[in-house]
């Protein structure tokens, strides 16, 4: 059986499974990422007033703001998981055995540590929130 090739040229994963799954939710974080990052540069670099833009700018109205809290959690988990997981295929791809699962493993925990620092970051800085 042939592999399936997408439109853009891309191997998608024969079955089901682990591997499928991280396929799709690649795509999906990059999109996420996509209109995220997007979002955020026009709202801070279009809407707002960059020269206005102090640290008592962002306590009180950007990060006093519990939507743009999970606005920045979103990007935050898009961008965890779109970078792990892309370098855990550079890693499937060019490594094998032992090497492979020390460094699989080695990307796992990095992962889980920068996303629970970056959560307690935003879910944690005492900043007067508003609804």
């Amino acid at each position: 059986m042939a592999p399936r090739v997408t439109r853009t040229g891309t191997v998608r994963p024969q079955g089901g499974g682990w591997e499928l799954a991280i396929w799709y939710l690649m795509r999906l974080t990059g999109l996420g990422l996509f209109v995220t990052a997007l979002a955020h540069f026009i709202i801070v670099h279009f809407i707002y007033d960059p020269s206005l833009q102090t640290a008592k700018w962002i306590t009180d109205e950007r990060w006093g703001n519990i939507a743009w809290r999970t606005v920045d959690w979103l990007m935050l988990t898009f961008v965890v998981f779109h970078a792990f997981m892309g370098l855990r295929s550079v890693v499937q791809d060019y490594t094998k055995g032992g090497t492979r699962t020390v460094l699989t493993m080695a990307l796992y925990l990095g992962a889980f540590v920068v996303f629970a620092m970056g959560t307690i970051a935003v879910a944690t800085l005492n900043f007067p929130v508003k609804p």
